[in-house]
């Protein structure tokens, strides 16, 4: 299984300015490093839950159909599947037609559910199976739950203000308790 981001999110879930102010800052000499601590957060977040913030178009390679039939959509909140496109031996492709499988965008994480049978298997040995996706909270920052907003800007002041590099092997500065807290409701759920 790969993943490939077709299309990043168009903007952050929070603004330099809002960070700005959450820090207080005044001026623009640290813009530059403030926006960095903010796309970082953002990704950090992104990566640990599972999520993506701000809407965003994602491709997901797969050697061959799991055994129950089910995709789970690695990535959270699943807004839309695209299209889903298998390849023959020869490299040739084909687009699956939508009456083949149910996008099921309400379960968490969002799935492909095969209707009708099993969907063809694809010819080549790697990356057989191509599935189109987007997946986000939604394209406007106050889309993105207040709480993964509020634990994003922690994270961007910790960060603000612990900016020592930290040598491997050695302890660093632990992420605040209260941005794992915050971002606790929205963890998948394991079984």
């Amino acid at each position: 299984m790969a993943l490939l981001q077709l299309t990043g999110p168009t903007g952050e879930p929070v603004t330099v300015a809002e960070a700005k102010q959450y820090l207080r800052v005044d001026g623009t000499s640290e813009d530059a490093l403030i926006a960095s601590l903010v796309l970082t957060s953002r990704l950090h977040i992104e990566a640990a839950l599972g999520l993506a913030l701000i809407t965003q178009s994602w491709r997901l390679l797969l050697d061959r159909w799991p055994k129950d039939g089910e995709v789970r959509i690695p990535l959270r909140p699943l807004q839309s599947v695209g299209e889903i496109r298998t390849y023959d031996a020869a490299g040739g492709s084909s687009v699956l037609p939508t009456d083949r499988y149910v996008v099921d965008a309400v379960s968490n994480p969002g799935r492909v559910v095969p209707q009708g049978g099993a969907l063809p298997p694809p010819g080549r040995a790697a990356n057989g199976i191509e599935i189109a996706f987007v997946v986000g909270y939604g394209d406007d920052p106050a889309d993105v739950p207040a709480p993964i907003r509020q634990a994003l800007l922690l994270l961007v002041a910790h960060w603000y203000e612990h900016r020592d590099p930290v040598e491997i092997g050695t302890p660093g500065v632990a992420i605040p308790g209260a941005v794992s807290r915050l971002l606790k409701p929205y963890r998948q759920a394991r079984l």
